[in-house]
């Protein structure tokens, strides 16, 4: 099982956060840290979450998943700056994944 770290921004006015909330409720065992980032003890990679998560969500929001279980971390439409960020400074050990939208 992995320790999932999930932050999400919802851009659009009006957007439905009860699709992604029941979205991130089904992936395993939860907790609400802060309105947009949970802890999630799931199956799922963070990869996988990214992909699940952006069906519920509008091209335009951005999604941030961190596995501290594997030290892997997927994400979609952050910042190019952030993205660019995050690819340079994560710790590079033998194991580290990356999968970037």
């Amino acid at each position: 099982m992995n320790n999932l770290t999930i932050s999400y921004d919802l851009y659009k006015q009006g957007q439905d956060y009860q699709a992604i909330v029941d979205a991130i409720k089904a992936l395993g065992r939860w907790a609400r840290v802060h309105k947009s980032v949970w802890y999630v003890k799931s199956s799922f990679s963070a990869s996988q979450v990214v992909e699940k998560l952006r069906r519920v969500t509008d091209a335009n929001d951005s999604i941030y998943v961190v596995d501290s279980t594997n030290n892997q971390a997927a994400w979609f439409n952050l910042d190019q700056e952030v993205s660019d960020f995050l690819k340079e400074n994560w710790n590079t050990q033998p194991g580290l994944r990356m999968a970037i939208r």
